[in-house]
């Protein structure tokens, strides 16, 4: 890129680093250091504001780059994102939104642990969380990676790794000073930012194309090289029954995997009542509906305008498709409108980045102080030193996604993403819908549901050819794929809920008629909630 695309793109990257600090830097002086205030803001936010703060959190660099540049690549199999994303809602509006809020504090383990021994339940669920938000994380951190290649011509490795570690080091700040608090008004920011850019740029598209959608997916089809199948199921999951199971694993991922993120379930701590909770939601699906509608018109415009030649040339994995169509549109790379427009989405991106790995850090340094720590060190540890703690442990969690962000710099940002949420649909959903609805659920159920589905999913990930056997794997020098797969949803989902199962036919406990009771009654009346 250009020497003004750089200056205009650093400055507006600047402006919004300035405005966040800010935020957090207001907020930490602001705030009492107790637990409530830094795990869920004081539960003080209106459902609006969660609701925006939610589709924050939740259209990340897999929503904004990764599926764009897979609909660019692969036309109407990268569909299969935006469906999954969304209609993934539906099951956390009325399977998980108004329970959890009622039966938990701050944290997934909350709930489970309400009707069973407290610690080993606690260091499984906690273990689950913080393995599922750093494979999140390390999604953001390649997105950031793309970006900033593309900014400075990909000539710059470099630059690349200090960008990386420059993100590491923001979201640790933000987490550490500003606690939940300040993360929500950063992704209320970002929300809005990312929602007018991508109205702006789908505006864009379709004037480009006199508003025929028709004409859009016509040009679409002629530039991808492969015509009209361009437009058919296929083109990445068709042919060999690896590809055909591949597709039904991811779409069993994204559309479960939602329900078991952890930073998705803390942000309904934030609100003051389970009604509240449930009406965040509905205005998410609300936001997000209206977002994931205008990727596909960006992604067919990508293929349309840019051409899949040139994304992929730009990045391997299609995550710089909507910087450079923002380029295009706005005269080409030499024009002012050009510089403008791809520094502005550009930074809106950047943007995008910053605020969802703050909330997954704080996510995942919460499991660690109030499940870990809280079980294995200090059963009943003070607040404050629950809090230091996890300040102490969003250091740790930033270091380890950088050195994984670095090692997977090559990879599409929504395929990473893809695969944190077959761990979350395998290892945390299960558990945390046994424990809702399952009125004989024990204690062992409930750590073999956690484990049963959490190892599975890693190991076969490991075995897959993600890591190694092929030119596309981290490690493509390496051969050792048993496991066909990309995803490991369609094997690790069920083992997840058989453990569960089978766990708890096979526990000498009893079940706690009495406990199950209350945590019936407070889940579905709200009787007792924090």
């Amino acid at each position: 890129m250009t020497g003004n695309h750089q200056t205009l793109a650093l400055l507006l990257f600047s402006a919004f680093v300035a405005v966040t600090l800010g935020i957090t830097t207001w907020v930490s002086r602001n705030r009492h250091g107790s637990a409530e205030e830094f795990y869920a803001g004081g539960r003080l936010f209106s459902p609006m504001e969660n609701g925006f703060a939610i589709s924050g959190d939740y259209m990340s660099a897999a929503s904004f780059l990764g599926v764009t540049g897979l609909i660019s690549l692969y036309g109407y199999d990268g569909l299969l994102y935006v469906v999954g994303f969304l209609v993934a809602w539906l099951v956390v509006l009325f399977l998980v939104a108004e329970l959890v809020r009622n039966c938990g504090r701050f944290t997934l383990a909350d709930v489970v642990a309400a009707r069973m021994n407290e610690r080993p339940v606690r260091i499984a669920a906690g273990t689950s969380s913080v393995t599922v938000s750093v494979l999140y994380l390390v999604a953001q951190m390649v997105g950031a990676g793309s970006l900033v290649a593309l900014l400075l011509g990909g000539s710059s490795e470099a630059a690349r790794n200090w960008t990386v570690i420059g993100v590491g080091a923001l979201m640790v700040i933000y987490v550490s000073l500003g606690g939940m608090r300040a993360t929500t008004w950063i992704q209320i920011v970002k929300a809005v930012l990312l929602l007018s850019g991508s109205i702006a740029l789908t505006v864009l598209v379709l004037l480009r194309f006199h508003g025929d959608v028709n004409e859009l997916l016509r040009a679409a089809a002629e530039r991808s090289g492969h015509g009209d199948a361009f437009l058919a199921p296929g083109l990445k999951y068709g042919g060999d029954w690896t590809a055909r199971f591949d597709f039904i694993s991811l779409g069993l991922a994204l559309v479960l995997g939602t329900a078991g993120l952890p930073h998705i379930l803390s942000r309904f701590y934030t609100v003051p009542t389970a009604r509240a909770a449930r009406r965040s939601v509905v205005w998410s699906i609300g936001l997000l509906g209206g977002f994931y509608l205008m990727t596909i018109v960006l992604g067919f415009g990508a293929a349309a305008i840019v051409g899949p030649e040139t994304v992929r040339g730009a990045n391997a994995a299609g995550n710089t498709a909507v910087p450079l169509l923002a380029l295009d549109l706005g005269g080409g790379a030499n024009s002012a409108g050009g510089t403008v427009l791809f520094a502005v989405v550009a930074a809106i991106a950047f943007a995008t980045i910053l605020a969802v790995v703050a909330g997954i850090t704080l996510a995942s340094s919460a499991s660690v102080a109030h499940d870990l720590y809280a079980s294995m060190r200090r059963r009943h540890a003070k607040p404050r030193s629950e809090v230091a703690v996890a300040r102490t442990a969003a250091v740790g969690i930033g270091v380890v996604a950088i050195a994984l962000g670095l090692l997977a710099r090559d990879l599409n940002v929504a395929f990473l993403v893809g695969l944190a949420f077959a761990v979350a649909a395998s290892a945390n959903l299960p558990v945390l819908l046994y424990s809702l609805f399952w009125r004989s659920f024990t204690t062992r159920g409930a750590v073999w549901a956690v484990y049963g589905g959490l190892v599975p999913a890693l190991l076969l990930v490991l075995l897959s050819p993600v890591v190694t056997g092929s030119p596309d794997s981290l490690f493509p020098s390496v051969d050792f794929q048993y496991f066909p797969l990309q995803n490991p949803g369609l094997v690790s989902i069920p083992l997840g809920f058989l453990a569960g199962w089978l766990g708890t036919v096979t526990s000498a406990e009893p079940p706690d008629e009495a406990k199950h009771a209350e945590t019936e009654v407070r889940s579905l009346t709200g009787a007792g909630a924090v």
